[in-house]
């Protein structure tokens, strides 16, 4: 699976966001700063929401497992 990444030029350099993950966006003076932490800002996104998952599960039973979408 891919994202779709979406940058903006502003007067203070350029803003970004992925368009698939909401709360995943940053900014940057430049654009190749901006990409860069666009990434962390994603892996950022998916750590807080897997630990507000363990919260909210913690106790109870579950299955967990491995989830893939094929390439489109």
């Amino acid at each position: 699976m891919q994202f779709t990444a979406v940058f903006q030029q502003v007067p203070e350099g350029y803003i970004g966001f992925i368009e698939e993950l909401p709360g995943a966006n940053t900014q940057g003076a430049t654009l190749e700063e901006a990409r860069a932490n666009l990434a962390e800002a994603v892996e950022l996104v998916l750590e807080a929401n897997r630990a507000l998952s363990q919260e909210s599960i913690q106790g109870q039973q579950v299955i967990r497992e491995s989830f893939s979408l094929p390439a489109q």
